[in-house]
């Protein structure tokens, strides 16, 4: 048991940080927490000064995805904060601990309306898994051992922590928190009874990975349960390593704009195994694959949160799980192993193959699709691709391979401008490993100015920008529904290669496929912080479908509604 020391809140925060293993955390600095930033200047922690607060806080989610346990971000109060709320947002939904500091008004200012002032109850209130205000610097270890439990157990997620600033200055004498780890939860012997019995029945069954608290050990376990049952595995938005893409039980990833085949497979399954996924609108293709509240398919529901089993899919079987202890338990178990699943695995793996291996060609000199290839074969294994959100990670689900675990950076939650800070906050975090963000032209420009932060730690990032001169989403969605009636969706970009090389970095503009590939190894070889700005033809929106042959549906479509 640590002794009581006297110190001010300021400092007894940090050696919390310090007595939870933090080794790293972000921020953008303010005067409402300058007694943290005075006890961070002596701490063994590294402190990556960022650019926006939005930057800084997905730099904390990406650490949480990474590791496991809570990123660390802290802002100052107002609109500190509430530029900090996105990547509040994709910690949420995302399922990643994390938790952020709050610089807040002194006690006694207090509601006033004082000087950036916000109440963080409510402003916060629905999208973290819990809020919290210091009211006192003695109760400072109590509450950030409580928070880094409460973001790390059960459906892990974002907590935030107000911080009165005269709570930072006042002394206590108080002692520190002991580390905490989070409860793993261990399924029971008669449900994993009953799922045998279930798997064993199944003619057309299924598993589908996602969600977080993953490990090595349990996508080890996962691999041997399949092999053994031959059992077909699908891995859920934007969490294809949960399952190697070359192994031959693999069905692909659903996500947005799935394998037809495979979402067929889903619909018409006589099992479903849905571990630590929730099956949102993104991997659901907008709830349509599963019948809400009661599936067609039998489904077993495992997942280490009470309150999501049943919230939307009355499950055939709940379990109440985390990830590792589940599939330890399938794993180790001795039923007989199936007989016609295997044939469906194999058939499920086999579309896969043919549905992402070879890209259609589309118009212009830059053919994105063939980049995507040529990365896949080039990259080593452990290299970590970020992205954000737009049309241009179409290309990323369907073509790349995610071969090991914690590979894939992006956001479930569909938020634009993540790429560039998780890419430098998984560079920093892992320096040996190569770390590529691919970004869309207006992704990019969310929290583009993150390149900075790259350059001021010297982090050899490489950030491709791929540029079609719009929003392509919004464009694509625009003449499906409003064919040529542009608005709102038009860019006017920089030179973005020019831009890398002026702030300190690597810069090159690629315009031609055949020009990539050493264009990127130039980069590689830089050891800066690089930006490859490629030209991509507005007609090549989706791997599928040119522009115009969206805008063509489109308008047939509206010569239906009125005819």
């Amino acid at each position: 048991m640590s002794k009581a020391i006297r110190r001010t809140g300021g400092q007894i925060l940090v050696d919390q940080l310090i007595a939870q293993g933090v080794e790293r955390l972000t921020c953008v600095p303010g005067e409402s927490y300058l007694a943290v930033l005075d006890a961070l200047h002596d701490a063994s922690i590294d402190v990556l000064v960022c650019r926006n607060e939005g930057g800084a806080a997905m730099m904390a989610d990406a650490y949480g995805k990474l590791t496991g346990r809570p990123g660390i971000c802290f802002v100052t109060r107002g609109p500190g904060a509430t530029n900090a709320s996105p990547g509040v947002h994709i910690a949420a939904q995302d399922s990643t601990p994390m938790i952020l500091f709050i610089g807040q008004v002194a006690r006694h200012m207090r509601e006033r309306e004082a000087f950036q002032e916000v109440n963080y109850r409510q402003f916060f209130g629905g999208m973290a898994k819990w809020v919290v205000e210091v009211d006192d610097p003695v109760r400072l270890p109590e509450l950030i051992a409580r928070a880094f439990r409460v973001a790390m157990q059960g459906r892990p997620g974002p907590v935030i922590v107000a911080l009165p600033e005269d709570v930072l200055v006042e002394e206590a004498e108080v002692a520190d928190a002991a580390r905490v780890e989070p409860v793993e939860i261990w399924p029971g012997a008669p449900q994993i009874i009953e799922l045998n019995a279930l798997v064993a029945a199944a003619r057309r069954p299924i598993v589908l990975l996602g969600g977080s608290r993953w490990t090595g050990e349990a996508r080890r376990n996962m691999i041997a349960w399949s092999e053994r049952f031959g059992l077909p595995v699908a891995t859920s938005f934007r969490r294809a390593p949960l399952f190697p893409p070359d192994h031959p039980n693999y069905a692909g990833d659903l996500g947005i704009g799935p394998n037809p085949k495979l979402a067929d497979r889903v619909k018409n399954a006589d099992l479903l195994v849905m571990v630590g996924a929730r099956l949102s609108e993104m991997p659901s293709s907008s709830y349509s694959l599963v019948e809400i509240p009661t599936p067609r398919q039998k489904l077993v529901h495992v997942f280490p949160a009470a309150e999501e089993l049943g919230r939307v899919y009355q499950p055939t079987l709940a379990i109440q799980a985390t990830p590792g202890p589940f599939a330890a338990a399938v794993a180790g178990n001795s039923g007989a192993p199936a007989g016609t699943a295997a044939a469906e695995a194999a058939a499920a793996h086999a579309e896969y193959l043919e549905w992402s291996e070879t890209p259609r060609e589309l118009p212009g000199a830059f053919q994105y699709g063939e980049v995507i290839v040529w990365l896949r074969d080039r990259l080593p294994a452990d290299a970590i691709i970020c992205n954000g959100a737009g049309n241009f990670t179409i290309w990323i689900h369907r073509y790349y391979r995610f071969r090991e675990l914690g590979t894939q950076l992006a956001p479930t939650s569909g938020s634009m401008g993540y790429g560039p800070p998780a890419a430098v906050l998984a560079k920093r975090q892992f320096p040996d490993r190569v770390v590529v963000a691919l970004a869309g032209d207006g992704d990019f420009l969310m929290n583009g100015q993150e390149f900075a932060t790259a350059v001021q730690y010297d982090i050899p990032v490489i950030m491709v920008v791929l540029d079609n001169s719009m929003y392509g989403t919004i464009r694509m969605h625009q003449e499906r529904h409003y064919p040529r009636r542009v608005s709102a969706t038009r860019l006017r970009n920089p030179d973005f290669a020019a831009l890398g090389r002026d702030f300190g970095g690597f810069g090159e503009r690629v315009e031609r496929t055949e020009d990539f590939a050493s264009a990127f190894e130039r980069a590689l070889a830089s050891g800066k912080p690089a930006i490859l700005h490629c030209i991509v033809d507005p007609q090549a929106l989706t791997p599928g479908q040119t522009l115009d042959a969206i805008r063509k549906q489109g308008e047939q479509a509206s010569r239906m509604k009125t005819a």
